[in-house]
């Protein structure tokens, strides 16, 4: 199987939580990859031999500096009560509502969704900020989002 149950994600509450609550028609869009398929995704897509995004190497194309162009703020949108993206996101990553996209968490956690979905609830999805990476399908650009707030918009090969 390449997709878990969302019932059976661990961290499924990030996106039932009473205080953001998904509603039914987006959390079927949501599909946790299995860990073998994550695991494959983070190998081709971020990294071959490292396990997070702290752990990253040199040689991974995350931790080369050219890889960035810009750095902005995305906690002070996340603690609003406005809903949007920070603006500059926004503009980095000009994709179409139905682009699939991938929110790597680290190698064995990878969650599948379209860009309107993560648009409308990214908030959620920084429940843990641990360093996640957002790619999306046949699209150079990437957001590197960190613990201290920033987010790193870039693009990859």
């Amino acid at each position: 199987m390449s997709y878990l149950p969302l019932d059976q994600y661990q961290r499924k509450w990030i996106f039932t939580h009473q205080s953001m609550p998904v509603p039914q028609e987006d959390l079927e869009q949501i599909k946790p990859m299995s860990a073998q398929r994550a695991a494959q995704f983070w190998k081709d897509h971020v990294s071959a031999q490292s396990p997070d995004s702290e752990r990253l190497s040199s040689s991974d194309w995350p931790r080369k500096k050219e890889a960035w162009q810009d750095e902005v703020d995305w906690m002070a949108e996340w603690e609003s009560d406005d809903p949007e993206m920070p603006a500059a996101v926004l503009e980095h990553v000009e994709w179409q509502d139905d682009v699939t996209v991938y929110f790597c968490y680290e190698k064995y956690n990878v969650i599948e969704t379209k860009w309107h979905v993560f648009k409308r609830h990214w908030k959620n999805f920084l429940f843990y900020d641990d360093g996640p990476i957002l790619l999306a399908r046949r699209r150079k650009e990437a957001l590197w989002f960190h613990s201290d707030g920033k987010v790193k918009l870039g693009s990859h090969d």
